[in-house]
């Protein structure tokens, strides 16, 4: 069992690239009769998962981290890694794709600005480090034409918006704290 578990969080992204290409082929059964906001919050999953092959590939993101934080610091291991990305995104994104249809629509916003922060977050290392880093240009290709389109779709409070700000930075932050 121990070993199956290690293999899972090894190797997850590929798999959720793989399901993630599955769920673009099949957005034209899934979608249908639902609003543009409802549409774009389902694309959120499957365009996160093709920035976490870009990010997660060969394990590099992990790697950069740690070489980044230096050997006085804990780092990112295999298991951060997998629970961030399968337990915080995809059940996160599952859950809000679930209560944009049956709840309200201004869910969506939780799927906006887990997009938005993590692009501004890989923006803003690329620039502080004068370099590319795991992630970035999904980040800048898919995360930001998607997120600003649902943030225009959304229709959400501006309660709402920081309320999904605010969770999303805590996911983040929660990260960066486990890694030092």
């Amino acid at each position: 069992m121990r070993f199956a578990i290690k293999r899972l969080a090894t190797h997850w992204v590929y798999g959720g690239f793989l399901v993630g290409l599955i769920l673009f082929l099949l957005t034209p059964i899934f979608v249908t009769d639902h609003s543009i906001l409802e549409i774009l919050t389902y694309l959120a999953l499957p365009t996160y998962m093709m920035h976490q092959y870009e990010e997660h590939d060969a394990d590099r993101f992990r790697l950069f981290v740690n070489t980044l934080l230096g050997p006085s610091h804990r780092g990112l291991s295999i298991y951060d890694v997998f629970i961030v990305n399968v337990i915080f995104v995809w059940l996160t994104l599952g859950i809000v794709i679930d209560l944009t249809l049956r709840l309200d629509p201004q869910w969506s916003s939780v799927a906006a600005w887990l997009l938005l922060v993590n692009a501004a977050v890989h923006i803003a290392q690329a620039i502080v480090l004068k370099r590319y880093n795991p992630g970035l240009l999904t980040a800048i290709v898919l995360f930001i034409p998607l997120g600003i389109g649902l943030i225009g779709e959304a229709n959400a409070t501006l309660l709402q918006h920081l309320a999904a700000i605010g969770f999303v930075v805590l996911l983040h932050l929660g990260i960066v704290l486990r890694a030092l």
